[in-house]
Formats: structure tokens, C-alpha cells, sequence
């Protein structure tokens, strides 16, 4: 077999694939961790707005008219959907703690002795 006519160009292919995949890769973690701020502005935006009591509307007026438009133009049936204040119920009142009496006390201080005796 004879010897390759050129072998600094088979190293200098080698070498040139192997940037080029550490640059795509770079890339792809850069449109990854770019997304992921993304993705967390607009869920630190979310609990902002639940935290006071207030829920954001999750789709935007215009895109929810657009899709009653396209909806409308091919004869399917539009859903009406509640208001986003009343899609999310309030939350129940915690239920009421029973009291305690001195009785319940003295009941575990004498369960505390028993064990202790034995």
C-alpha cells in the first residue's frame, strides 16, 4: 500500500473537524443557556404576579384572537374560556386547630412516666 500523497492535509481535515465541532458546540450551549434565561425571566414574571394575588394571562390577546379568527374562517368551533382571574380558584382557609385542654396535658405527661418506668 503506497504512502498517502499528503498527509498534512488528512491532519490539517482532522484538525479543522475538531474546531468545527467545539464551535458548534459552543453554539448550541450558547442558544441553550440563552433560552434558559429566557425561560426564567418569564417564570421569576409569573410568580411575581401570583405572588400578589394576580395571575398573568399565559396566552397573549393577540395570539388568542388569532386563533378565534383561524377557528372562524374553517367553520370550527370557537371555546369561550373563563376570564384567567376565575380560572384559578382561591385558595380554602386552613382548617381550624382543635384546642388543647389541660386534660390532653396531663393524659401525655402520664403516657411520658409510664414510659419512662418501663
Amino acid at each position: 500500500m503506497p504512502p498517502p500523497e499528503n498527509p498534512e492535509t488528512a491532519a490539517a481535515a482532522f484538525t479543522r473537524t475538531g474546531q468545527d465541532a467545539v464551535t458548534y458546540a459552543r453554539r448550541v450551549v450558547g442558544t441553550a443557556l440563552a433560552r434558559n434565561e429566557r425561560h426564567r425571566a418569564a417564570n421569576r414574571e409569573l410568580a411575581k404576579h401570583a405572588g400578589r394575588g394576580k395571575q398573568a394571562d399565559p396566552t397573549p390577546g393577540a395570539l388568542r384572537n388569532a386563533a378565534r379568527r383561524f377557528r372562524q374562517a374553517r367553520g370550527l368551533p370557537v371555546p369561550e374560556f373563563p376570564a384567567v382571574a376565575d380560572s384559578v380558584p382561591a385558595r380554602p382557609a386552613p382548617p381550624a386547630r382543635p384546642t388543647r385542654s389541660s386534660e390532653d396535658e396531663d393524659d401525655f405527661s402520664q403516657t411520658r412516666i409510664m414510659k419512662r418506668d418501663l
